[in-house]
């Protein structure tokens, strides 16, 4: 692999590195790891890569990658929201396969470009949205899927976090980054882009509903923000299931809540990102149940993506490592010229990266609008 972003002091390019090294399949030996040449050097060194292979710009990169014989079977990007789709774009159209974090771009119309470019080469392309890769949440979908709960009637998304309540009040010392409140930089939403879309993918992953019409309300609690630091979303499913997904990031004393709550006639499930290798399955005649990620009850996905036996708890890395795996299984099959196996990979596409940034337009457009009630873009 290479890399794009992530250098010193970056909190995501350490988690990329460490769940792209988890299983032993994937090694790093090029990147270009800031946007100061001097500083992408200093990384190198620190990651031991041959000199030769750092890079001064994603650009330089790209060309001389493609031109080795042996060059990157993939890069991981990791720099800002604005920058995602020129570096996804050039990657992919120098031949070179691409697993890039969320949000996908910083606009739905790049999105929507950037799928044109992906399905109009042979390149695989993931997304880290890495709460699709708990063993748990594969259980759920199962269940879903197996018509286990019965027609879905209700969906509760949350995704509350508490860190930046102190700047509320002024005294909270910026804990929201600078980048991630500039419209110049993260795109249109802060909160609703940064983790409002992980709680919508994980909707869309466990139930494949999707929306057919949004009610949002966005708000900057920080003084003098331009972009949104907490947001509540009614929701119409496509097949009419309705819903609420609620985000936040001055939800005092939260610290990485996110959880599903999904009704069906049959049965409802739950589960929490903060005591991950739980599913709670509840009945309206029965005592519920508590499923546990490690054992030989649970299904051939939730089995396929755990590492260790029950009672050792697996958590955040392993969910991203998941990703990874997986994108590693369709870049093989693509090098050695494997067909994919039935049912495909599973990892986010580049389809779910167009539904994330649907959904931050729509939050938006509906927030700002009087009518309040808009339509979900087509994805």
């Amino acid at each position: 692999m290479g890399m794009v972003g992530g250098g010193r002091g970056a909190f995501i390019g350490s988690v990329h590195r460490m769940a792209a090294n988890l299983d032993g399949k994937i090694e790093l030996v090029a990147g270009c790891f800031s946007s100061d040449p001097e500083k992408s050097k200093l990384s190198g060194e620190d990651f031991f890569l041959d000199p030769d292979r750092v890079y001064g710009s994603y650009a330089e990169m790209a060309e001389k990658e493609a031109a080795r014989e042996d060059k990157i079977d993939f890069v991981s990007i990791v720099v800002q929201n604005h920058l995602h789709f020129d570096v996804a774009k050039t990657f992919i159209e120098a031949g070179i396969n691409v697993i890039c974090d969320k949000p996908m771009t910083q606009t739905y119309d790049q999105a929507v470009e950037l799928r044109d470019i992906v399905n109009n080469s042979d390149r695989v392309f993931a997304l880290t949205h890495n709460y699709t890769g708990y063993p748990m949440v594969k259980e759920a979908r199962r269940m879903v899927d197996d018509g286990e709960l019965g027609r879905i009637l209700k969906i509760v998304a949350e995704y509350p976090q508490g860190y930046a309540v102190g700047d509320v009040e002024g005294d909270g010392q910026g804990k929201i980054n600078n980048w991630r409140s500039d419209p110049n930089i993260a795109g249109i939403s802060n909160c609703m882009g940064d983790i409002g879309t992980h709680a919508h993918n994980l909707v869309r992953y466990i139930t494949g509903l999707e929306i057919d019409e949004i009610c949002s309300e966005l708000t900057a609690f920080i003084p003098g923000r331009e972009l949104d630091d907490d947001g509540n979303n009614l929701v119409r499913f496509e097949g009419g299931a309705k819903g609420i997904i609620y985000a936040s990031q001055i939800s005092n004393g939260d610290e990485n809540a996110l959880n599903i709550r999904v009704y069906g006639t049959k049965a409802s499930l739950e589960w929490h990102q903060e005591e991950p290798n739980d599913l709670i399955v509840k009945y309206a005649n029965a005592p519920r149940k508590v499923y546990r990620r490690g054992n030989d009850y649970v299904g051939e996905q939730a089995s396929k993506y755990s590492r260790t036996p029950f009672a050792h708890p697996e958590g955040f890395i392993e969910a991203f490592a998941n990703i990874y795996l997986a994108a590693a299984e369709a870049i093989s099959d693509q090098i050695d010229g494997n067909s994919a196996p039935e049912g495909g990979y599973d990892f986010p596409t580049v389809d779910d990266g167009v539904a994330g940034m649907a959904f931050i337009k729509a939050t938006v457009e509906s927030s700002a609008s009087d009518q309040k009630w808009v339509k979900f873009p087509k994805v």
